[in-house]
């Protein structure tokens, strides 16, 4: 199958990004985060595509982004937390790629992303806003996953050595 070598999946704060580039340079392999390439295609962040549009816009977007990166790209593909809730993209991830879900404890994301403005569905209460996206997103994340890799207390290059293991096990 063509595609990408391993698509990453997860919450705010895991470490798809971070991850994602350590991952891609022991493959050898482009890195390509989906996040990153709407804000790029538009001109502006993702947090004032929300403001501005809303996040219906913001989803259309995205969910455009992610299905062309599942068809083209060919490194490792990080995906923003929320795509996987787009039936769509759901459905694309389960055909045949390798998913990996970079699983994190609150207290490790809270860390690792401050918990900022950048973050438009974490504005209001942000450590309940986590938990409640958290508790609805963690069943698709689960199951468009081929394996689960706990971050919280890792380094990237840590997390990065057993995603490879997988996907040369």
């Amino acid at each position: 199958m063509s595609g990408p070598r391993v698509v990453l999946v997860g919450p705010p704060g895991s470490g798809k990004s971070t991850v994602g580039a350590v991952l891609a340079d022991r493959l050898g392999v482009p890195l390509h985060d989906t996040d990153a390439a709407v804000e790029a295609a538009q001109g502006r962040s993702i947090s004032d595509i929300f403001v501005e549009e809303g996040e219906a816009a913001f989803r259309a977007l995205e969910r455009e982004e992610v299905l062309r990166a599942l068809r083209e790209e060919t490194g490792v593909v990080a995906l923003g937390g929320g795509a996987v809730m787009q039936e769509p993209v759901a459905q694309a991830l389960a055909d045949g790629h390798r998913v990996v879900f970079l699983d994190v404890t609150i207290a490790a994301a809270a860390t690792r992303v401050g918990f900022d403005a950048s973050r438009p569905l974490l504005l209001v209460n942000p450590r309940a806003s986590w938990t409640r996206l958290m508790n609805a997103r963690r069943p698709t994340y689960e199951a468009v996953s081929g394996t689960r890799v706990d971050t919280a207390g890792r380094t990237p290059e840590q997390v990065a050595d057993e995603v490879v293991s997988w996907l040369t096990a």
